[in-house]
């Protein structure tokens, strides 16, 4: 039998996503559609600093009172100028009063709820920061009322 070890993993960064207020697409098979705009943002931590750039979009399936998915889609400008596209999947789930306090904005502890992404990032391979196309990632983030608080961790 394998002796396993615990994963380990190493925070790169933290990202503040202001987001926009959702827009209803409408209901779909697998729940409620919606699209909430990113309007910019902030990064910063060890390994990587820069700016959201405003223009992309959260798309999100409501699939129920307890869970929604989330697909968002946007751009990392770093302090260095390069251009890091990133698509980041996940969900955030927790009791239904819980989501409706998120929903309505309200302040709510992280950890009376989980919200978990597994973000892609591609950097040009000529740039200093190729190094997140090689790796694997997850995110623990936080709901504000007007931002998604990203903190990204490098797999080992």
């Amino acid at each position: 039998m394998l002796d396993m070890q615990p994963m380990a993993t190493d925070f790169c960064f933290t990202a503040r996503v202001e987001l926009a207020a959702p827009i209803t697409v409408g209901e779909m098979p697998l729940g409620i559609r919606r699209f909430v705009p990113i309007l910019g943002g902030t990064v910063a931590g060890p390994r990587l600093s820069g700016s959201i750039a405003a223009g992309g979009g959260d798309w999100q399936i409501v699939i129920s009172t307890r869970r929604i998915d989330v697909e968002a889609r946007y751009l990392i400008r770093t302090h260095d100028d390069v251009l890091i596209a990133v698509v980041n999947r996940g969900f955030r789930r927790a009791e239904p009063d819980i989501m409706r306090r998120l929903s309505n904005g309200e302040a709510v502890p992280p950890e009376q709820y989980y919200f978990r992404t597994i973000p892609r990032f591609e950097a040009p391979i000529d740039s200093p920061h190729a190094w997140l196309n090689d790796s694997l990632f997850v995110g623990t983030a936080e709901r504000e009322r007007a931002s998604a608080v990203i903190h990204f961790h490098r797999v080992l």
